[in-house]
């Protein structure tokens, strides 16, 4: 090949090649502060790289080679949108069907029966829970499953004078589901909303769970429509004050785990202004309220972990 030939197309692949934007310890301060401020994540200097790594990404998507011309954009009136899609860069959206059993089984066994002995007695028929940081829907599927499951082995033991309609619904009369599933991430929340997923993610799923609650759709397994319709998906911010209330049960689980102490403290107390008198937080296995609040009994049995709520006199 031609030596100008040559020079050519090095001169053509590099004005097609755009270089990585360095940024400078300022700016990534600012950026932290915003997103700090957006939504309570903080990324210390261990989690520097990453955070860099994902503004490159956004850089590139929106076609600007300035950290400058980036954040004028974030801290505009128009900037709304890209500050979303910032914040779903930055979330790792790691889930998965029945994950961590134990904790699971605690939920099903223990704290779920408890629930429905006291519901009972008082003759409240509405189990209230949300999945705080659902992804993208594995975590308020499964659990929309165990409690369908639990409560026909409940009906089974603990009869009511209430006619059964035809066909059997999974959630027997007089009780009532109402399970709210969040997320930051409108990506995770579109995909939880469809509730297809391919083979290597139902592994967890045993074939009778696939049967009752799944469709197989050539190679993936859809979400069955009478169990969809059982978890409402909407958007949420933990940063903010309008959250949820009057919930039986929280699952928040490897959230906390990207903020900082002070946040997770003001998420603590939020979460328990959450719950009913008496309700259950569970946080994830390498979380803790430790050292967080002391408006919270654990309860601990085969490795799974719970937090219920005490109530403290005003």
């Amino acid at each position: 090949m031609p030596a100008a030939t040559v020079r050519k197309k090095v001169a053509e692949i590099m004005a097609t090649t755009t270089l990585p934007v360095l940024f400078t310890e300022p700016e990534l301060k600012l950026l932290q502060t915003l997103v700090y401020q957006e939504c309570g994540m903080f990324f210390d200097e261990r989690r520097a790289h990453f955070l860099q790594d994902r503004l490159q990404r956004r850089l590139k998507a929106c076609q600007m080679d300035s950290f400058h011309s980036y954040y004028q954009l974030l801290t505009s009136r128009e900037g709304k949108k890209e500050i979303s899609a910032l914040l779903e860069n930055l979330t790792v959206n790691e889930t998965s069907f029945f994950r961590n059993r134990p904790q699971l089984d605690l939920f099903q066994k223990k704290i779920l029966e408890d629930l429905l002995h006291r519901k009972q007695a008082h003759r409240e028929w509405t189990l209230k829970l949300w999945s705080a940081g659902c992804s993208t829907g594995q975590e308020p599927y499964t659990l929309a499953m165990m409690i369908c499951d639990a409560l026909a082995y409940y009906y089974l033991r603990n009869p009511l004078p209430f006619e059964m309609p035809s066909p059997r619904p999974l959630i027997p009369p007089p009780w009532r589901l109402d399970l709210l599933a969040s997320d930051i991430s409108y990506a995770a929340l579109r995909a939880a909303q469809e509730g297809s997923y391919p083979e290597s993610q139902m592994e967890p799923v045993d074939y009778t769970c696939r049967l009752r609650y799944f469709e197989k759709l050539g190679d993936r397994y859809a979400v069955k429509k009478s169990l969809k319709e059982l978890v409402q998906f909407d958007f949420h911010n933990l940063k903010t004050e309008y959250l949820p209330q009057r919930n039986d049960i929280i699952f928040c689980r490897n959230v906390m785990i990207y903020f900082d102490e002070a946040e997770q403290k003001r998420l603590v107390e939020k979460f328990y202004r959450c719950l009913n008198p008496g309700g259950y937080l569970f946080v994830g296995h390498a979380e803790s309220l430790f050292g967080l609040s002391s408006r919270f009994r654990m309860i601990h049995e085969n490795n799974g972990t719970a937090y219920q709520r005490i109530e403290v006199p005003a």
